[in-house]
Formats: structure tokens, sequence, C-alpha cells
């Protein structure tokens, strides 16, 4: 069998994201983002602790059971915290069997190949959004971007959005916005 194998891809975005937060100014973290519902900082308490979640469900936990939430983290330990949370992943789901097992994950039960790719696009998408207050010229990479926007447009379709459906509605981007910005509209950000 020749499936997917997310993880390379899910650790490479992490790398990008704390290359990203290695320069963080303290300043910045209360800053609007892209994210309607998160200022800068509540937006990385959400993605480091989305990247606990998604260990403590590779680990064997079930996805609702625990925050998307780092708790209290020092303004000037960002880079850090994320960096503890990648190391804990990596354990996590350093067993190639777990690719086929099926978890709990807080939008149904999938197999770790189908949660670490879902987990993909959202280290993704929020490494724009926190680029955009961070370092609004940042290159970000493209192929993650490219990934990010498939899986985005395989599990979340263009309607219906709200209610349950954690999404505002895709936003219309420029004819020549980049993979990023087309992602990020799809998702439901003004760009």
């Amino acid at each position: 069998m020749n499936a997917f194998d997310p993880r390379p891809q899910f650790l490479h975005a992490l790398d990008q994201l704390e290359t990203l937060l290695s320069g963080l100014d303290p300043a910045l973290l209360g800053r609007p983002t892209p994210c309607e519902a998160y200022d800068l900082r509540a937006l990385l308490s959400h993605t480091v602790g989305a990247v606990h979640r998604i260990s403590y469900i590779g680990e064997g936990g079930r996805g609702m059971d625990v925050p998307a939430a780092a708790g209290q983290i020092a303004d000037t330990d960002w880079a850090g915290a994320l960096g503890r949370a990648r190391a804990r992943a990596a354990a996590a789901w350093a067993d190639d069997d777990k690719l086929d097992r099926e978890f709990e994950v807080p939008w149904g039960v999938a197999a770790g190949r189908i949660a670490l790719s879902g987990y993909v696009m959202e280290i993704v998408t929020h490494t724009w959004d926190i680029a955009q207050v961070i370092a609004p010229e940042a290159e970000l990479d493209e192929e993650l971007g490219h990934l990010a926007f498939t899986i985005a447009q395989k599990v979340l379709p263009a309607e219906p959005r709200g209610g349950e459906m954690p999404f505002a509605a895709v936003s219309p981007v420029p004819d020549d916005a980049d993979v990023h910005r087309r992602l990020a509209g799809w998702l439901g950000r003004a760009v």
C-alpha cells in the first residue's frame, strides 16, 4: 500500500512555524490576527495547544479530552513551547502502524494519516495567520501551502459554512493571490 504519510510535512510545518516564532517581539502579542477569534497570544496558545492535542491523540487519547490551548506560556518562550510540542508530536506519531489505526479526533473518528493531514492544514493556515502579524514579508513554504489547500478543499466544502461548521464563508481572493492567501480565503479569512 502506497498511502500518503503526512508526518514529514506535519513536522516541516512545525519547523517553519518555530523559525517564524524565533524572532517574535512580545510587544506584538496583543495584536489582532486574520483569524478573527484570536489575538496573537490567543492564536499562539491555540496553535501550540493543537499540537499537544494531536500528540495526545497519537498517544491514545480522545481529541476532545484536552483543549486546543497551551495555557500559560512566557511571552519570550513561544518558539520553545512549540519546539517542545513538536518533540512530543514526533514521539507520539513515530510508530508507522498508527497511520492506519483509527483515532477519535474533534471532528469524529479518523485514521491517523487523515488526522495528521487535518493538523497539517491547521498548522500551515495558522502559520500564515501568525506571519501576517509577526513578519508579513516572510516567504512561507509553497509546497506546504499547496498541500494544506488541497486538504482544505477535500475536507471543507465551500457550503455550508457557519453554525456547527467553525469556518466562515469562502472569501474572495485576488486573481494573483499566492497559495497561502487562497488557503486563507477558502477557510474564511478576509484577505
